[in-house]
């Protein structure tokens, strides 16, 4: 089968935000609207690509569209290949890095070419990237932030169920580590011993009182603990690892491959979890999985279920699938869960189409 050859025309960056159901309460921020940019690359042979970003403040997106129109018209009458695209738009940055918002647009262009790509084949892009269509593994992230124990324990019954899950995060960092340990206690006791349990501190630890908290926690049988320090702070994470028997993931900040490539070479996590708006999209995403299945490291995901699940199914040391269904109200048609599985569509690409109704209801001026 030849591939048809792709041409880009133009792309278009939309500012949407949308109200969250349950609200994210976690110690280094409060977050209700979550603003999300809807790419269109579209091609002169009619083939549109889609993706999107999510850049978690809504003043964000006055300095991400800018760029992925700059992107595009930089790009415009090029041959859709993916990971040409991708050097042409990096190299195009180099002056001002490429960490940060930089990569970040380059990440969303990229994502919406290989739907293109996988369009023109006329295939899923699990396909096209040499895999099968079918389920992912996932656990549930859509909630369990910083409230009262009782009421974390209760949320997480319900995120249970609302697809058969098999493991849940919760998020630490309450004032009083007592309160942090009755609501590990309290979750384990709704959901039962069989459910796996991720821990978040969403980086809100100094390292002596990561150091605390996370002895305080490590006989708790946690399937993993989640960036309980600042981000770039890799010499304190490879303490904590050193120390600690349960998993330590980080990676959702790993602006770039070689970033993982440093963390691992530092011994400062057991598990990696890049975000593709941050990793490289898909083309950084593959880059980064051959970096941790050489390594035998396990691999999961960030945020962006749906190119999540795709490239899962062609990684090496594929772990866990973060499901939030935050991007649900302007597709068309989101993913479904069953059974703690989140199943692709058999469908051309990555399968995102805009509900245009709920695109324009939600859309802002910037």
């Amino acid at each position: 089968m030849q591939l048809a050859k792709l041409t880009l025309k133009s792309v278009r960056a939309r500012p949407v935000v949308l109200k969250l159901k349950r609200h994210v309460v976690a110690r280094i921020a409060a977050i209700s609207d979550w603003p999300l940019v809807l790419i269109d690359l579209f091609t002169e042979e009619g083939i549109v690509g889609r993706s999107y970003l999510e850049p978690y403040t809504p003043k964000t997106m006055r300095y991400l569209i800018p760029a992925l129109h700059d992107l595009g018209e930089m790009l415009k009458g090029h041959q859709v290949t993916p990971a040409e695209l991708y050097a042409m738009a990096r190299k195009s940055l180099h002056f001002v890095g490429y960490q940060g918002l930089s990569m970040i647009a380059v990440s969303g262009l990229d994502m919406a070419a290989w739907d293109a790509l996988a369009k023109a084949a006329e295939m899923p892009l699990c396909m096209l990237l040499g895999g099968s269509v079918g389920p992912v593994r996932a656990y549930n992230s859509n909630g369990l932030w910083l409230k009262a124990p009782e009421a974390v324990a209760a949320e997480a019954v319900e995120l249970r169920d609302e697809g058969g899950f098999t493991g849940l995060k919760l998020r630490l960092g309450r004032a009083l580590l007592a309160d942090d340990l009755a609501t590990v206690a309290a979750v384990r006791k709704s959901v039962g011993e069989e459910m796996q349990l991720m821990v978040d501190f969403n980086q809100g630890l100094d390292l002596a009182e990561a150091l605390e908290r996370c002895h305080a926690i490590d006989a708790l049988g946690l399937t993993w603990i989640e960036e309980p320090i600042v981000y770039d702070n890799l010499d304190g994470f490879a303490c904590l690892a050193a120390q600690l028997k349960t998993p330590i993931q980080i990676g959702e900040n790993f602006y770039g491959p070689r970033d993982l490539y440093t963390a691992l070479q530092k011994k400062a996590c057991d598990l990696v979890m890049p975000d593709f708006m941050r990793i490289g999209g898909v083309t950084g995403w593959l880059k980064a999985a051959a970096i941790a299945g050489v390594a035998g490291v396990p691999i999961s995901t960030h945020l962006y279920p749906e190119i999540a699940a795709h490239v899962m199914r062609v990684t090496d040391t594929a772990h866990w699938l973060e499901w939030q269904d935050w991007a649900d109200p302007v597709l068309q048609r989101p993913y479904e869960i069953r059974n703690g599985m989140l199943h692709i569509p058999d469908v051309p690409g990555v399968g995102l189409e805009w509900d245009e109704d709920a695109v324009a209801a939600h859309q802002i001026e910037l």
